[in-house]
């Protein structure tokens, strides 16, 4: 299999509108869930030059809740591979406008199906991990993943 294209992060930025929000004014779970959902979609696009569908999100915890008018940053990026699996790592974080200082309000591992045109899995190029960050997040990933696939 070729190389990745990029293993570059992708980072997403978007505001919290009323409509983001339930009624004490915080972002819907749901929401941010999208959002991650989205960027760990195109950083897997980004990464292996194909489509992705998710296939599953492993546990993410709600740390802090965003609020009407904050920023919300998400950063992805690949940590994981199998033969047509990315694993994306996804940190949510919120920053007002005040002092933009992010403070991190969610995260967790995404993983995405690499898919042909007949929505067939297909495969991608590998990661190879090349620092103790990497590894540390390779293995949490593929926990994570042998996780899922035991409880199928």
């Amino acid at each position: 299999m070729d190389e990745p294209y990029s293993t570059e992060p992708v980072v997403l930025l978007n505001e919290v509108f009323p409509q983001d929000t339930n009624s004490r004014g915080t972002l819907f779970g749901g929401r941010l869930l999208s959002i991650m959902d989205t960027a760990a979609g195109i950083v897997s696009s980004k990464f292996a030059h194909k489509q992705f569908v998710t296939i599953s999100i492993d546990s993410l915890k709600f740390m802090r809740p965003a609020w009407k008018g904050d920023l919300v940053e998400v950063t992805s990026r690949v940590v994981f591979t199998s033969r047509t699996t990315t694993g994306v790592y996804v940190v949510a974080r919120r920053l007002t406008r005040s002092d933009w200082e992010p403070e991190d309000i969610c995260a967790g591992f995404f993983f995405m199906v690499a898919v042909d045109s007949d929505m067939r899995p297909t495969p991608v190029p590998q990661h190879v991990p090349s620092t103790p960050e990497e590894e540390e997040l390779w293995a949490a990933a593929q926990a994570a993943r042998d996780e899922m696939i035991r409880s199928d």
